[in-house]
């Protein structure tokens, strides 16, 4: 089988590594690079490179793992519920991103859906407690301005 222009250069690359190593002489490379970007076929790089051992791949256990990337939506669910504590309004899109990051981390194995909870979390309370302060001030201007249980419609 005919060799590509880019199996030549994985086979220069691989002498480069071998003479890097001390593995090959200044000599025994130039020939060697020389009969690489020669070759036609595949067994003739073969012959080139065959007795060079090839570094192995590191085992799956040694290999580091990539982790998937964090939902953006998660993220700004949380910066909005922690802003809820301080401004008030972004507790409302707290709640909203935390369920739309939730669905998302949900289909897609993102990660930050403890960011989304918490977000969603803070969200809630921040709320529930708004609510509960209009509905005191209400109750309490009520009975500032002494308007009764019966006057109401």
């Amino acid at each position: 089988m005919l060799a590509s222009d880019a199996a030549r250069e994985g086979a220069v690359e691989i002498l480069k590594g071998a003479y890097a190593e001390g593995r090959l002489l200044m000599e025994e490379y130039d020939d060697r690079v020389g009969r690489a970007y020669q070759a036609r076929t595949y067994g003739e790089l073969d012959a080139v490179i065959g007795d060079i051992p090839q570094p192995q791949p590191l085992p799956p256990v040694f290999r580091p793992a990539l982790l998937p990337r964090t939902n953006s939506k998660a993220v700004a669910a949380l910066i909005c519920g922690v802003g809820g504590i301080f401004v008030g309004i972004t507790a409302i899109p707290a709640i909203v991103l935390g369920h739309m990051a939730r669905r998302e981390i949900r289909r897609t194995g993102e990660r930050g859906d403890s960011m989304a909870v918490g977000g969603m979390v803070l969200g809630y309370v921040v709320t529930l407690i708004m609510v509960a302060l209009v509905a005191l001030i209400v109750v309490a201007v009520w009975a500032a301005n002494g308007v009764s249980s019966t006057t109401w419609p």
